[in-house]
C-alpha cells in the first residue's frame, strides 16, 4: 500500500490521478489532498477518500471547509500550508499537480521530507532545475515525470544507461492555433484559444499550448531532467499526438513512445513505477491509423518558443523570469485584459530588462520570479484593448 498526497486534486491531473487510484484500491491510499478555490469538489473527494489532511487556498476557504468535514481532517491553507502538509511522515509519494511557480516551495519541502515526486508541474523545474535535482540526489528520492512528453522520454531512456543521445525529439500537437494564419492571430478570441484539438487540460496550460510556451517550458524541463543541452532538444509538431516524444541515439536509432492521448497512462506509470500495470484504457489501433504527420515549428508565428530557447541557452535566473512573465500575461489574457499576441510581447520585454544572475540560489530565484511578475503586471497595465 502506497500513501499518496495529491497537490492540485481538483484539477485535470488531480482528477485523473484519483481515477487511477480508484482502479487500484488495494495499491494506494490517499492521505492528503489540496485544492485552490474549488472546495465543492474537494468536499466530495474528502468524503470518498477520507484523507487525514487537506489544504486550500486561504483562511476564508479553510474556515468554510472546516464546518463541512469531519473533525479528524487537519486543514491547512496557503502555500505555507502546502509546505507543512507534505512533511507528513505517512506520505510516501506526492503527485505535484499544482500549476505555476506556486509549486516550487512545496516541491522543495517534499523532497527534503524524503517523498518521491510524481511531477506534473513544469514551472518549478524550469525555475530551479539544478537546485531541485541536487536536493533529490541528496535526499535519495525519485522524480517521476507525469507530462506525457517527459514520461515518454523517461520511458525510452530506461535501459539506455550511458547511451549517447544525439537528439531528443519533443513532440507537440501544435495546439488550437496550429492551422490559423499568422495574420489572423491578432483577432483570435479566448474561446478560440481554449479549444484544444487533442487534450482536455486546465485553462493556463491550454493557453500555453496555443502560444507554444508549453513546449518551451518542456525544453527547459527536459534539459534538467535528462541532462542535455537545449541544442539537443528539437521540437516536432505532430498533430495526431500519438507519438509522445522520441530519442535519437548516436548510432542513428530513434526510439519512440506511443499511446492513446489519455493522461491516465503516464499518471499510472508514475504511480506504479518501477512496475508497469494493466489497465482498461484506450489502445492504439494501428490498422485504423491513416497517417502520422510531422512539421517544424514556426518560431516567427510562435515567438514564445524562441524566447524559451533563449532562456535555455542563457539560464541563470532568466528561465524563472520567462516563466513569471508568462504566468502573469496568461492570467491577464484569461481575464481578457490583454490580447493573445500581447503575451509574447510582454514576456520578451520583461526578459530584455532582466539582469541575469548566473548561479542563483533559491532565494535569488524567488526574487527573480517576484520581479518578473511585477514587471509583467506593470507592462500589462499599460496595454489598451
Amino acid at each position: 500500500m502506497k500513501n499518496i498526497a495529491i497537490l492540485g486534486s481538483t484539477g485535470s491531473i488531480g482528477e485523473n490521478t484519483l481515477q487511477v487510484i480508484r482502479r487500484y484500491p488495494e495499491k494506494f491510499k490517499v492521505v492528503a489532498l489540496s485544492a485552490g478555490a474549488d472546495i465543492l469538489t474537494l468536499e466530495k473527494q474528502i468524503q470518498e477518500f477520507r484523507p487525514s489532511s487537506v489544504c486550500v487556498k486561504d483562511v476564508v476557504l479553510a474556515k468554510k471547509l472546516s464546518g463541512k468535514v469531519k473533525s479528524g481532517v487537519k486543514i491547512f491553507c496557503g502555500q505555507d500550508g502546502l509546505v507543512e502538509l507534505v512533511k507528513d511522515p505517512k506520505i510516501d509519494q506526492v503527485m505535484l499537480a499544482i500549476s505555476g511557480s506556486a509549486a516550487l516551495l512545496p516541491l522543495v519541502s517534499a523532497i527534503k521530507s524524503g517523498k518521491d515526486i510524481a511531477l506534473a508541474n513544469k514551472e518549478a523545474m524550469v525555475m530551479a532545475g539544478n537546485i531541485i535535482l541536487t536536493l533529490a540526489a541528496k535526499y535519495k528520492i525519485n522524480i517521476l515525470p507525469v507530462d506525457s512528453e517527459q514520461s515518454a522520454i523517461w520511458q525510452v531512456l530506461r535501459g539506455q544507461k550511458n547511451a549517447p543521445i544525439r537528439f531528443i525529439h519533443l513532440t507537440a500537437s501544435g495546439g488550437p492555433l496550429h492551422s490559423v494564419l499568422p495574420s489572423k492571430l491578432s483577432t483570435v478570441t479566448l474561446k478560440d484559444v481554449l479549444r484544444h484539438p487533442r487534450w482536455k487540460m486546465g485553462k493556463k496550460i491550454t493557453v500555453d499550448s496555443a502560444t507554444l510556451m508549453n513546449k518551451g517550458l518542456e525544453i527547459l524541463e527536459a534539459m534538467f531532467l535528462f541532462g542535455v543541452s537545449s541544442e539537443k532538444i528539437k521540437v516536432l509538431i505532430h498533430p495526431e499526438a500519438l507519438i509522445h516524444s522520441m530519442v535519437e541515439f548516436g548510432d542513428g536509432v530513434v526510439l519512440a513512445q506511443l499511446s492513446a492521448t489519455d493522461m491516465r497512462i503516464p499518471i499510472q506509470y508514475a504511480l506504479s513505477y518501477p512496475e508497469r500495470w494493466d489497465n482498461n484504457l484506450a489502445r492504439l489501433d494501428f490498422y485504423r491509423l491513416k497517417s502520422l504527420n510531422f512539421a517544424k515549428p514556426d518560431l516567427v508565428k510562435f515567438p514564445c518558443l524562441a524566447l524559451a530557447y533563449q532562456a535555455a541557452r542563457e539560464l541563470g535566473t532568466l528561465p524563472a523570469v520567462l516563466n513569471a512573465a508568462n504566468e502573469v500575461s496568461v492570467d491577464n489574457f484569461l481575464k481578457q485584459k490583454i490580447k493573445f499576441l500581447d503575451i509574447p510581447r510582454i514576456v520578451e520585454q520583461v526578459m530584455r530588462r532582466h539582469k541575469i544572475i548566473t548561479h542563483p540560489d533559491l532565494r535569488e530565484i524567488l526574487a527573480a520570479d517576484a520581479w518578473g511578475k511585477e514587471e509583467a503586471r506593470r507592462l500589462s497595465f499599460k496595454i489598451k484593448i
